[in-house]
């Protein structure tokens, strides 16, 4: 349980120039670059090891960042916030850095960055190594239970194998993440303590996120199970063209992960099936030249054999082109291209990429990330209100907070 009091019976002797709490990727960043300016720190990690979601991402390869991250593709309270970590720390920082350690990035879809002949690992033991040699300390196994203000700075005080720690810093900085992924020790230790302050919170949810299909329609999802279609997804706010992959609960894939972030449950998601293709000009093209074959062999030519196979619950698949009246004419290019889906919801926490909303950043200063209300304390990456898409985007956001936080301990 956290706990936020004064605490007066401690003397002035400073463990470190900031204790950081939270050893994943904005920490890790902010103890590489925080010793790099000569300061040291101690960095608090809950879990076994540090870097546990770097470790994860991208199958354990780790999309590091993306060529194309600006503030544009982020989702906040604030659309302007990240925009000075961004100038601070730039894609270009970021390649340079991993590069210097001897991870080149080798650039897959849309811009995204994985370590070329290396992986996740690799991205950690940068982190893990740098630290070792500039005498970061990275304590794991260690759970924080107490943040003390005292008039000399912050006591910190954690377990640690049953034992009870305390640190006194005159800074502290809360990387600790969101709630995805409970298994790899997931926390809300950053929602907690921000509540503890009264600081503001933007309504936290599963982002990046599979999404669920139940009633009458779920068998058919169901069936589809494995299949990929390339198509357009898109709601009233923003459109993605990716894959999207049908499950045996609903929809995944790329493009329904990216657009999981902007949905709202009850809400309704357009799915061009074809997209920059038009299927009228095409049935018209097909009929040009007799339309002998059945509808189900033109599809055959954009779709796998099922998924055509169950586009007849829709539409007359088994009719020759030249046979389809206006109105069928009329059903397919709306099934192609405006086809609709109204999810159930989503697969929650354990299935999501990261968290949406968290701490308002009306609260942080754009700068540095300190907390207005409470000088010497500062929160970055996904604990704070700023959402990237999916490909690396939420990596550049960690490593641009945690170095604007290392500039000024």
């Amino acid at each position: 349980m956290l706990i936020l009091h004064k605490n007066n019976n401690i003397n002035g002797l400073m463990d470190a120039d900031a204790i950081i709490i939270g050893a994943g990727a904005c920490g890790l960043m902010c103890a590489v670059q925080a010793g790099f300016l000569g300061k040291k720190v101690i960095l608090l990690e809950k879990g076994a090891q540090p870097g546990a979601k770097i470790l994860i991402s991208g199958g354990g390869r780790c999309n590091y960042t993306n060529l194309f991250a600006s503030d544009e593709q982020f989702i906040s309270g604030n659309k302007h916030f990240m925009k000075s970590a961004f100038t601070q720390w730039t894609v270009e920082d970021t390649v340079n850095f991993f590069e210097t350690y001897g991870i080149t990035g080798k650039e897959k879809t849309l811009g995204q960055l994985f370590p070329d002949n290396k992986n996740a690992k690799d991205v950690v033991e940068v982190f893990t190594s740098l630290c070792r040699d500039m005498d970061q300390q990275i304590r794991c196994g260690a759970e924080v239970t107490d943040i003390s203000a005292t008039g000399e700075g912050y006591v910190v005080s954690y377990t640690k194998g049953g034992k009870s720690v305390q640190l006194l810093s005159n800074k502290v900085v809360v990387t600790t993440g969101g709630l995805p992924i409970p298994k790899m020790g997931a926390t809300d230790f950053a929602l907690r303590l921000a509540r503890k302050l009264g600081l503001k919170l933007v309504e936290t949810a599963p982002a990046l996120v599979p999404l669920t299909i139940t009633g009458k329609d779920e068998e058919w999802y169901a069936r589809l199970s494995g299949n990929t279609v390339f198509c357009e997804v898109s709601n009233d706010q923003i459109s993605f063209e990716e894959n999207l992959l049908f499950t045996h609960w609903g929809l995944s894939g790329p493009s329904i992960l990216q657009i999981s972030s902007y949905w709202r449950k009850g809400e309704t998601i357009n799915i061009d099936l074809l997209p920059g293709q038009n299927i009228s000009e095409i049935l018209e093209q097909e009929r040009s030249h007799q339309g002998k074959n059945l509808l189900s062999t033109l599809f055959n030519r954009f779709y796998t054999r099922k998924f055509t196979e169950a586009m007849s619950k829709f539409l007359p698949v088994e009719k020759p082109v030249a046979d389809l009246t206006k109105a069928e004419m009329d059903l397919i290019h709306n099934t192609i291209h405006l086809f609709k889906v109204k999810p159930a919801g989503d697969k929650g926490y354990d299935k999501a990429e990261v968290m949406r909303g968290g701490i308002d950043t009306n609260e942080l200063s754009s700068k540095t990330m300190e907390c207005k209300k409470m000088p010497g304390l500062y929160f970055g990456g996904e604990c704070v209100d700023v959402t990237g898409w999916l490909g690396g985007y939420n990596f550049q956001w960690a490593w641009a907070s945690g170095y604007v936080i290392a500039q000024v301990l």
